[in-house]
């Protein structure tokens, strides 16, 4: 298969029907969402269905909100999270980074309008790609998440990144020259925040499957 672009790589992924199973429309379960910003950290170093069962601990004792997260106790913020593991480290750092968001912009509304790729990076435990996919999926952002599975993915096609940004740019721009196209598979115009969030849901989607040889 010739790939030029990653929008070969989109349209390779649309041809075989991924996304199999669109619940959200940025893919992201609740995305839009303070929930995102909980499980981008959440998911670190851990399997999605682990994050999952996290996540409905903190929502029966409702604390699944950036103002009870910044007020918890830490112990029990540590032990409701604790299937997602490293719990204690993931606990403090889901804390700080409420109540960061809390100084800095008062609301997550404002903070979803406001926050910046930069003031994400200063903040304990987010890299890039944890800071992508916030920026993506809780705030709307036109940035695209890229991770291992889409490094991996370029590798099979002969495509070698050193860095991060490298691949998430490479990635972009291949969607950023072939809009229109990507409107005639979609048959519609989609923003391109949605179109970013969902080609990086149906990378990680392919490559749990392993669909590359």
């Amino acid at each position: 298969m010739d790939i030029q672009s990653s929008f070969d790589i989109f349209k390779y992924l649309k041809e075989l029907g991924y996304l199999k199973e669109l619940k959200d429309k940025l893919w992201w379960p609740k995305s839009r969402s303070f929930e995102v910003v909980v499980g981008t950290i959440l998911t670190q170093q851990s399997k999605w269905e682990r994050v999952e069962k996290s996540l409905e601990n903190l929502k029966q004792e409702n604390m699944l909100s950036l103002e009870k997260l910044a007020n918890i106790n830490i112990n029990l913020l540590s032990t409701l999270i604790k299937p997602s593991g490293f719990y204690n480290t993931k606990a403090k750092r889901l804390k700080l980074l409420s109540n960061n968001i809390i100084k800095d912009f008062g609301s997550f509304d404002i903070f979803r309008e406001q926050v910046d790729r930069q003031w994400l990076l200063l903040q304990k435990g987010l890299g890039k790609e944890s800071s992508d996919s916030i920026l993506c999926y809780a705030c709307e952002k036109e940035f695209l998440p890229v991770d291992n599975y889409t490094a991996k993915l370029m590798k099979k096609f002969g495509y070698e990144f050193s860095e991060y940004d490298e691949l998430r740019e490479w990635m972009e721009e291949g969607i950023l020259s072939n809009l229109e196209k990507v409107y005639v598979l979609y048959n519609e115009e989609k923003s391109l925040n949605e179109i970013f969030a969902r080609f990086h849901g149906k990378i990680v989607e392919s490559g749990k499957n392993k669909i590359i040889p």
